[in-house]
């Protein structure tokens, strides 16, 4: 059996790599990945070496005047821009905001690693086997072991978890299992810009639209001081397909349910932030995943993976306003602000510019499965 995986957003699951703004140039509306290895082979012939050599050393990114025509030789690949405007904004950014995340891929192309796949599931099924009362088992139990001055575990919510999706050897996860897809060629992916929202309080259940950056939170006119971040995505439509295994029919049947589940719960999140922040092309873009959803029927299921998704597409609770939860979460150190301003939790969110506007959140693919 195989899998086919559909990106209905742009999509980035990446191996932790970068690009350095050292490591390409800007060309026509594109980003050049240079061949630096090729580039040393051809200067050792000559005198520039040690030349090229200083610049890498001594600058952020390389001067398109010296060495452009490597751009335009010496290039692994070219990943063209979402729009031009992309370019604007690239030209406009200090170095350290120019580093791009890159797609996973081996030697010969890019390619889905199944742990992107098998995580989301698995967050699904989690989620539609919780309830409040394991919440609250779970809060009651780390803070009956700090009263008596034991250390919180470090991952607290795996015996909850195991408890849902059945011990070692009977996990529901082990019913199931995919490969990492076969590559795909280049083609597929754009390099996207991405501002990060929030929310700004305004009154009694009453938000506006915000974007961080780097001096704190700019309000929704003056988007262009809002920080950038640039990343190589998968563009929507791009497939990646890749070998499928199930003991049953009905053990995928059942998962896939509890992951369109989940889905539907994470675009209603979304839908109402949409309307608190007013993103209009936002709220378009979740009304067509809802309809996907809603097309999808019991064999397929829509899937939030990979970077830019946030806390929410990796957060197997509902309410996050649920007092066990909140006093879960104000055990990490990481989230005790933001859950001290009485915001909805999360309040940010990854938003993907297309045509110069706030459109689309990252990372939503459907999956099927056909024998």
């Amino acid at each position: 059996m195989n899998y086919r995986v559909t990106c209905l957003t742009p999509t980035l699951v990446g191996d932790g790599n970068q690009l350095a703004p050292i490591d390409y140039m800007v060309w026509k509306d594109h980003i050049n990945v240079l061949n630096q290895r090729r580039i040393f082979k051809l200067l050792a012939k000559g005198p520039r070496l040690e030349s090229y050599l200083q610049q890498l050393k001594r600058v952020e990114k390389l001067d398109f005047a010296s060495w452009g025509g490597f751009a335009q030789n010496y290039a692994d690949r070219r990943i063209p821009f979402e729009d031009p405007s992309v370019v604007n904004a690239w030209e406009k950014t200090p170095a350290p905001g120019l580093f791009i995340p890159t797609f996973a891929a081996s030697s010969t192309g890019a390619y889905l690693p199944a742990t992107a796949i098998k995580g989301a599931l698995r967050t699904g099924a989690v989620f539609d086997r919780w309830s409040e009362a394991s919440l609250k088992d779970l809060a009651t139990r780390i803070a009956a072991e700090e009263a008596e001055g034991r250390r919180a575990p470090r991952n607290p919510a795996t015996k909850a978890e195991d408890s849902v999706l059945g011990g070692a050897g009977k996990n529901v996860m082990r019913r199931v299992s995919a490969g990492d897809s076969a590559n795909v060629p280049y083609t597929g992916m754009k390099v996207y810009l991405l501002r990060t929202s929030t929310l700004i309080a305004r009154g009694e259940g009453k938000y506006e639209l915000g974007w961080k950056s780097q001096r704190g939170t700019a309000d929704a006119r003056r988007i262009d001081d809002a920080t950038p971040t640039f990343a190589e995505m998968a563009a929507p439509g791009t497939s990646f397909a890749g070998s499928w295994s199930e003991e049953t029919e009905k053990d995928r049947v059942k998962l896939f349910q509890s992951a369109n589940r989940y889905a539907a719960a994470q675009l209603e999140r979304h839908k109402q932030y949409a309307q608190w922040t007013g993103l209009a092309p936002l709220a378009a873009t979740i009304d067509a995943l809802e309809a996907k959803l809603k097309a999808a029927g019991p064999k397929a299921c829509l899937l939030s993976i990979g970077w830019g998704g946030g806390l929410l597409s990796k957060l197997a609770v509902e309410n996050t306003a649920d007092p066990s939860y909140r006093a879960l979460a104000k055990r990490v150190a990481l989230y005790q602000r933001a859950l001290q301003t009485g915001l909805p939790f999360p309040k940010t969110r990854r938003i993907i510019f297309q045509g110069g506007k706030a459109a689309q959140v990252p990372g939503w693919v459907l999956l099927e499965v056909n024998a």
